[in-house]
């Protein structure tokens, strides 16, 4: 009998998760049941990604800069990056701004409905930690991201999954300061960043074995943990929109894959669904960013040179869907609270949203954090933050699990950009776990 695919078995854990949830809220002790019997096991396997992310980028990022003959190329790798990260993002929130204003889902939301919805998640912890959160990041200087790329303890930002960036600031320094010494010399540290990679991507194999387990743990978790049904129903017509726009991104990065790098979008999707489901399944990118490596690498055909850059920097930096919604969201949030946006003040929310987006933590809800942002960016009252963010507080999780899985695409789909680019293609080779096993008998 033919073993499923990896994708079949995570969808098939997903949707058993998601019917487990639901059958254990009508049983009086579920939700106490999943929190503390199957839960666990979606947090270990989160965990164990996340355990082995900042090890991969040092791996690969090392290894992708070391094996080029030309410093230069490398200069062009970043450069290409970063401008179509951001081009990518201006194109979501301009597709964001276009229909949250063509539908204007915020002027269908009763008073009733907002007072209710203030009621009930104004005083909630995530709120007002991430209005304190979004506070602290408003007092900092306009150069203060570039500080933060900086570390001034290799070790330190080695043991912190939140400081990626200076992660791979110390990766790129250390990959070339290994090419100006010379090959000869750089030849042991070399083939120890080698093996450390290939050891790196056996564990991702092994930790994949678990995720059809995982993720039914996760998501029956998401399901116990909703909100009020009559308030997400409240909110139907403004997820609906958040989809709809998500749902769009998709269709973009599969025209640009189909065009610009002659990709078949079908096939490319398909290969991604291993990395999608994840991203659906934990709301971040930073865990998801393992297995969006080896898809990229092994099943699509991007060389580890340009992978092992552009993923750990597109987790990072590039959140497209994360800025879609953002856009939807504080239009939705003006309209509903009776504030008057001028274009100018949309202007001011895409450039915002684009700012906000550098830098930001790859975890889950983060976009809330941005929101805030852009919200004070465009003179939202101070006092109606926490109404604002009470407002689309129910439906948050399941958006940002959404919003996720478009992220991550993106982040798929420029490092194929990229690769076209620069001539940088070559043919997947799929690992499994096992394909060395012979050699221990």
């Amino acid at each position: 009998m033919r073993k499923l695919e990896l994708h079949w078995q995570i969808l098939i854990g997903m949707l058993a998760g998601i019917l487990f949830g639901f059958g254990m809220t009508y049983i009086s002790w579920g939700r106490d049941f999943v929190q503390d019997w199957i839960n666990p096991f979606g947090t270990i396997f989160v965990k164990l990604l996340k355990l082995i992310a900042i090890p991969l980028i040092l791996a690969s990022l090392v290894k992708g800069i070391s094996d080029l003959k030309d410093i230069s190329k490398f200069r062009n790798i970043g450069l290409r990056t970063i401008v179509i990260y951001i081009c990518t993002t201006v194109i979501a929130i301009t597709i964001g701004l276009v229909l949250v204003n063509a539908t204007t889902p915020g002027s269908g939301i009763s008073n009733a409905t907002i007072t209710k919805l203030t009621e009930t998640y104004s005083k909630e912890k995530d709120v007002t930690d991430k209005l304190d959160e979004a506070a602290k990041q408003q007092d900092s200087g306009p150069l203060q991201f570039l500080e933060d790329m900086v570390p001034d303890n290799a070790f330190a930002a080695l043991s912190d999954n939140s400081l990626m960036l200076q992660v791979i600031f110390f990766t790129i320094f250390l990959g070339i300061s290994m090419l100006l010494i010379g090959e000869k010399k750089a030849k042991p540290l070399k083939k120890f960043f080698d093996a450390l990679n290939e050891v790196v991507l056996k564990m991702v194999d092994l930790i994949m074995l678990t995720a059809p387990i995982a993720v039914f743990a996760l998501l029956a978790n998401v399901v116990v943990s909703s909100g009020d049904p009559d308030l997400l129903l409240a909110l139907l017509k403004y997820s609906g929109v958040v989809i709809l726009g998500l749902v769009l991104m998709i269709v973009f990065y599969s025209l640009v894959v189909g065009t610009f790098t002659r990709y078949n979008p079908l096939t490319f999707l398909r290969k991604m669904v291993p990395a999608q489901l994840l991203a659906f399944s934990t709301s971040s990118s930073a865990a998801t960013l393992p297995v969006t490596m080896e898809r990229v690498e092994e099943h699509i055909g991007v060389e580890k040179e340009i992978s092992s850059f552009v993923l750990p920097v597109g987790a990072t930096i590039n959140m497209d869907g994360t800025s879609l919604y953002q856009a939807i969201a504080a239009v939705f949030i003006a309209e509903a609270l009776k504030f008057d946006l001028t274009f100018a003040d949309q202007l001011t929310i895409v450039l915002t949203a684009l700012l906000a987006s550098i830098g930001s933590a790859a975890v889950p809800g983060a976009g809330m954090v941005m929101l805030v942002i852009v919200l004070e960016s465009i003179g939202f009252p101070p006092d109606k933050l926490a109404i604002g963010l009470a407002l689309i507080f129910a439906v948050d999780r399941p958006l940002d699990m959404l919003r996720t899985v478009v992220n991550v695409t993106g982040d798929a789909t420029v490092a194929m950009m990229v690769a076209k680019s620069t001539g940088s293609t070559i043919k997947p080779k799929v690992k499994d776990w096992d394909d060395n096993i012979d050699e221990l008998k």
